[in-house]
């Protein structure tokens, strides 16, 4: 018979670690590690990543512009206040005339 597998569990102090500028003390680590040891609703996490665009997964397609044309699209997004990517979505989209 094996002896069954044992894990040792090691907090260590971090006084020169700081979140958002706040120093993070050893309280707070113990409250982690039970917030952890009781378990995550995972409904209730975070989302990560960007949102979604339309349905099912994004694709990056690179494009390449001349120096004019890249200057155009950067004046126009600036003044629609959109990103550059987005810019080129809603022009894409006009002209294949997809919603």
């Amino acid at each position: 018979m094996t002896a069954p597998t044992q894990f040792r569990i090691t907090l260590i102090s971090m006084t020169d670690e700081t979140i958002n500028g706040q120093p993070v003390t050893d309280n707070m680590i113990e409250e982690w590690a039970d917030e952890a040891e009781t378990g995550y609703d995972v409904e209730k996490l975070r989302k990560r990543g960007r949102p979604a665009l339309g349905v099912g997964p994004g694709a990056v397609v690179p494009v390449r512009m001349d120096a004019a044309l890249l200057e155009a699209l950067n004046a126009r997004a600036e003044q629609e206040h959109v990103s550059r990517s987005e810019a080129i979505r809603e022009a894409v989209r006009a002209w294949t005339q997809v919603a």
